[in-house]
């Protein structure tokens, strides 16, 4: 956590800055996967517990020599039945071929592309494949690509931290978010990821 940072929310929220003094710093690295492999992931684990899309994701890894993570080519060569085999769903082994199309086409950017667009331009790019929505591609910006400046305000652990950190009575609507969210720029990121603590120890 720089020291920049932490002057800026005492400039520009003292709220927000009272948290951060009071959870302390939270260490992350991101995880810079491959595009297709982090994509294909977040669709394994659409809707799902954490242990069975891990399953799930084990045995679609399992399907491919070396149980390693296949390229989208090895993927549009693997017959819907093995693909069912492991757990897929027809919809999302239909979502994973679609990436895998547009990967294969070149049509969805690799790291080192992303490292080159905006994050609006990657959420553009990535949304248009199937089952790929805002809040996804928002996730791979924080955990996978590591930006700094990302507020996803459909996140209901991120308006659930607001909500309490702010004591309001109701979580915020995303549209008063983004405008609240406005003062942490450039550094949007960490205030969700303090946002997402202050949602986890309300809970507890």
């Amino acid at each position: 956590m720089s020291q920049r940072a932490i002057r800026h929310f005492s400039n520009a929220d003292p709220v927000m800055h009272g948290l951060i003094g009071k959870v302390g710093p939270i260490r992350f690295r991101a995880r810079r996967l491959p595009v297709f492999q982090a994509l294909t992931r977040a669709i394994v684990y659409q809707q799902l517990s954490g242990k069975a899309a891990a399953t799930i994701f084990g045995r679609f890894e399992g399907l491919f020599p070396g149980g390693e993570f296949p390229g989208p080519e090895q993927v549009l060569q693997t017959p819907v039945e093995r693909l069912r085999g492991a757990g897929l769903s027809r919809q999302k082994i239909g979502y994973i071929m679609d990436l895998a199309t547009r990967c294969a086409a070149g049509e969805i950017p690799h790291l080192d592309a992303c490292d080159l667009l905006t994050d609006e331009e990657i959420v553009t790019r990535l949304t248009a494949v199937k089952g790929i929505g805002r809040w996804t591609v928002e996730m791979l910006l924080i955990f996978n690509l590591g930006r700094p400046d990302v507020l996803p305000v459909g996140d209901l652990g991120v308006r659930r931290g607001y909500q309490i950190t702010y004591g309001k009575r109701k979580m915020p609507e995303p549209e008063r978010l983004a405008e609240w969210g406005r003062r942490w720029a450039p550094h949007r990121t960490m205030a969700a990821r303090y946002l997402w603590r202050a949602a986890d120890a309300g809970g507890a």
